[in-house]
C-alpha cells in the first residue's frame, strides 16, 4: 500500500476529532451540533439491510481478499507476515462517515467515506498482522453526528452499528474455531469492544482464546467498568489474556473537556465512573500504570517533510501513566498541527506507538496458553 495515503489520513482526522473523541458526552458546540447532526430520526431502513459476513466483500480486511489494506507498511520496514499462524485478529475501525444524510453509514458508501476506512486499517490494523490473520468487518457505521447527542437517534444508531460488529465476530468465530485472538479497535471501533467484551466475551469459553484486548482511545473504569468485561487489565509485559486502554496527553494535560460527563456517568457494574479510576495500560512497557522513557520507543510512525511517505522514527517518545491519562514526553516529531483541546493526542494513540505495539502483540500471544 502506498504509505503517502497513511499521511492523508492525518489531515482527513481533523474532520474525524470529535467523533474520534468522546462528544458522546456531549462536549460539541451549539455550532457543531447544528452542523454535524444528522437530518430527521433514526431509520435503519436509510443504511441498507444487515450484511452477510459470509461474503467476502462485507469485510475491509480478512485472509484471501485482494487489495487488502491491513498488508500496509512504513517506508523501510522490511517485516513480512508471517506464513502461516494460528492466531487471528479481529479489528473494529473508528468512524469515517462524515455525512448528515442519515444517522448509519451504509456498508458501501465509496468515495471519501471508503478511503478513509481504508486508511485506518492501513495505519492501525496493520500493526497486527505479524500476528495473525486480520478481520476487518465492515459495518453500518454510526455518523460522525451521531456522538454528539445522547438522545433516542443517537443510542439507535450505535446499537445498529454494534449489531453489525456482533454479526462480523460471529462469523470471525465460525470461520476460526481454534487458536488465540487478539481483539482491536480505535475511538467508535474501541466503544464496540467494549460493549463485545462485556455481551460476548465475559464468563463464555471464548474468553479463553483471547490473548490480548487492545480497546483503544476510549475510557474503560477499573472498578465501575473492567469487571464486567470478563478480562483483568495488563498488569504486566508477561500476562496475556488481558486488556490494554490508553488515551494519550501531552503536557500539561487538560481533559476536562471529555473527562467531565463521563465522571457522571454510571458503568456497567451500575458504580459512578472516577476519572482516576481510569485504566491506563502504557504501551512501551506493556504494564498498567506503567512509565517509559523515550530511548525505549522502538518506532513512532512520521510523515517526511514532504508527505510522500511515511518512517518509523526510534527513541523520541517516551510515555508514563499519569491520573488515568497516558501522557507523553521527550522530542514528539512532527506528526502534524491535529492536537486536540486540552494537549489531546488521541489522534495520534496508536502512530506514536506502532511498532512498540506490535511487539506487544507478538509477545502477548507467545504467553497465550490454551
Amino acid at each position: 500500500m502506498c504509505a503517502r495515503r497513511f499521511l492523508i489520513a492525518i489531515f482527513i482526522l481533523t474532520l474525524l476529532v470529535v467523533a474520534a473523541g468522546f462528544a458522546i458526552f456531549q462536549w460539541g458546540s451549539n455550532v457543531l451540533l447544528k452542523e454535524a447532526t444528522p437530518t430527521g430520526h433514526f431509520v435503519a431502513s436509510a443504511a441498507g439491510g444487515a450484511p452477510d459476513y459470509a461474503q467476502p466483500s462485507t469485510w475491509l480486511a480478512r485472509p484471501g481478499l485482494a487489495d487488502d489494506p491491513s498488508h500496509w507498511r512504513p517506508e523501510g520496514d522490511a517485516s513480512a507476515d508471517p506464513v502461516t499462524t494460528s492466531a487471528h485478529v479481529f479489528y473494529i475501525h473508528p468512524t469515517t462517515y462524515l455525512e448528515r444524510d442519515r444517522w448509519n453509514a451504509p456498508l458501501l458508501t465509496g468515495g471519501q467515506t471508503e478511503l478513509r476506512t481504508r486508511l485506518f486499517a492501513e495505519s492501525q490494523a496493520s500493526i497486527f498482522s505479524q500476528a495473525g490473520d486480520i478481520w476487518a468487518p465492515r459495518y453500518r457505521q454510526a455518523a460522525f453526528g451521531a456522538f454528539l447527542l445522547d438522545n433516542k437517534d443517537a443510542r439507535s444508531a450505535l446499537d445498529l452499528a454494534y449489531s453489525d460488529v456482533v454479526a462480523a465476530f460471529d462469523e470471525f468465530v465460525k470461520q476460526n474455531p481454534n487458536g488465540p485472538i487478539i481483539l482491536a479497535g480505535h475511538s467508535q471501533g474501541a466503544l464496540h469492544l467494549e460493549r463485545l467484551l462485556r455481551e460476548q466475551v465475559a464468563g463464555k469459553p471464548i474468553a479463553r482464546r483471547i490473548a490480548a484486548a487492545y480497546v483503544v482511545g476510549w475510557p474503560i473504569s477499573t472498578s465501575a467498568d473492567l469487571p464486567a468485561l470478563g478480562l483483568p487489565a495488563c498488569r504486566s509485559v508477561e500476562q496475556s489474556g488481558c486488556i490494554l486502554s490508553w488515551m494519550t496527553f501531552g503536557e500539561p494535560a487538560n481533559p476536562d473537556i471529555v473527562l467531565t460527563s463521563y465522571e457522571k456517568s454510571a458503568g456497567f457494574l451500575g458504580k459512578t465512573r472516577k476519572r482516576a479510576d481510569i485504566l491506563c495500560v502504557n504501551p512501551l512497557t506493556g504494564s498498567q500504570n506503567g512509565a517509559a522513557p523515550p530511548v525505549s520507543n522502538p518506532g513512532t510512525l512520521v510523515p517526511t517533510a514532504d508527505l510522500t511517505s511515511a518512517t518509523l522514527l526510534k527513541g523520541k517518545v517516551g510515555a508514563s501513566c499519569d491520573r488515568g491519562l497516558l501522557l507523553v514526553n521527550g522530542e514528539i516529531p512532527p506528526l502534524g498541527s491535529f492536537v486536540l483541546p486540552g494537549n489531546n493526542y488521541h489522534v495520534y494513540d496508536y502512530a506514536l506507538f506502532w511498532q512498540a505495539i506490535r511487539t506487544d502483540a507478538a509477545r502477548r500471544l507467545s504467553q497465550w496458553r490454551p
